[in-house]
């Protein structure tokens, strides 16, 4: 079972892309099999460390984001463990491949995309991803990850390399607030509560977990104590943990920065359908495309702030009385 700990909301630091990259990096002599492949951006996904630190196991595609991912299958297949990097809205293009080249032959190989959703920022709607979740995790067989801070990216990254099977992990282009500390850990498969409560609970991933918390510090402020859960494993999703809050504080807010259908909330949702159903508010980006502006802005401009998630948290135990 997930264990409680203490909310620590720190001031900015490294991207969750550069955390990636970093660690990438380190992890390098430890995995001799590990080859990193990118789509002529490394700059922009973190991996340009490795690029760096290991230029003979750092195979270069160019714009060719379909060949990387089958290619991915191939080098899988004779024991080398591929670590494919690119925007997340060009691993779009490429879901196919990594559904049969990946998925449907059960290779160890690991999707790594940076760039996703409102996050992006000034790049703009056609650059954000808000359906890769979604797409990724319809696939059988693929795991789908969403680490919170640079503290837990890099704890994913050494977790997806120990780990046996396809994997989809996102991570991000903005400095990332901390969330946890130095002694935080990491389990695929795992969610953790991040902040007590028992009026109704928070389940967020990646950069709407430092929001969730900042919304239960402003609930709290009215007498309204919401736990927030830290759901880094979108897929599979911790069927227990999420029965568990929703017997005990009886409503659930689904916090995400992705489209509201397929995502986070889905997944909750389809758990909670089969244990212990309860209200459910969604906040996410209601089913549109994104714009260009700061990621902050734009949380706030599209319902993904701390406001939002506090009022969507209102709502859900408002409707308590009435299932």
């Amino acid at each position: 079972m997930a264990s409680e700990a203490p909310a620590l909301i720190g001031s900015s630091g490294d991207s969750l892309r550069e955390a990636f990259g970093k660690a990438l990096s380190g992890l390098a002599d430890e995995f001799p099999k590990l080859v990193v492949l990118d789509a002529d951006i490394a700059g922009g996904t973190g991996v340009h460390h490795f690029r760096k630190s290991h230029p003979e196991r750092f195979l270069q595609f160019g714009i060719a984001e379909q060949n990387m991912m089958a290619a991915a299958g191939g080098l899988a297949a004779v024991g080398l463990l591929p670590v494919v990097t690119t925007f997340a809205v060009f691993c779009l293009r490429a879901v196919e491949q990594a559904r049969l080249s990946l998925a449907y032959c059960k290779r160890n190989a690991m999707i790594v995309a940076s760039h996703p959703g409102l996050d992006v920022g000034p790049d703009g709607g056609s650059a954000q991803a808000l359906e890769d979740i979604a797409a990724f995790r319809a696939i059988p067989g693929m795991t789908v990850i969403s680490p919170a801070d640079p503290i837990e990216t890099a704890l994913a990254t050494r977790a997806i390399l120990e780990f046996d099977g396809p994997v989809y992990m996102r991570t991000g282009r903005s400095p990332a607030r901390r969330v946890f500390g130095d002694d935080h850990t990491f389990e695929i498969g795992k969610g953790r509560i991040v902040r007590g409560g028992n009026d109704v609970t928070i389940v967020a991933c990646g950069v709407e977990v430092a929001r969730a918390v900042e919304a239960a510090q402003v609930l709290a402020e009215d007498g309204i104590h919401a736990r927030v859960v830290n759901m880094a494993t979108i897929k599979p999703i911790d069927a227990v943990l999420l029965e568990r809050c929703a017997k005990e504080t009886g409503a659930i807010v689904t916090a995400e920065d992705h489209n509201i259908l397929g995502g986070l909330g889905g997944a909750v949702a389809e758990s909670l359908a089969l244990t212990y159903p309860c209200p459910i508010e969604f906040v996410g980006v209601k089913d549109v495309f994104g714009a260009s502006g700061e990621p902050e802005e734009l949380a706030v401009m599209f319902g993904l702030g701390s406001k939002s998630i506090a009022e969507a948290a209102r709502r859900a135990i408002a409707r308590k009385g009435r299932m």
